[in-house]
């Protein structure tokens, strides 16, 4: 695995930890809600602007994803 994708895997668990401790939830719960509503892929293509943002803004860009990828299932 070169450089690049171990910094992208690392991120990718940094964000499913600090999603599922802010949202008081599971780990399995957490992969589970990313997996459902694609939110890895979105972080593993948008990682280079994302990595360098807060905990706090990454989570509130995840709820953001979340909930437009809800709407557009509707």
């Amino acid at each position: 695995m070169n450089n690049r994708n171990l910094d992208i895997a690392y991120f990718l668990s940094f964000c499913i930890e600090q999603y599922k401790d802010a949202k008081k939830i599971s780990g399995s719960e957490a992969a589970n809600t990313f997996n459902k509503y694609g939110v890895l892929k979105y972080l593993e293509e948008h990682f280079e602007p994302l990595h360098t943002q807060s905990r706090q803004w990454i989570i509130e860009d995840i709820d953001e994803f979340i909930n437009i990828r809800k709407e557009a299932i509707k």
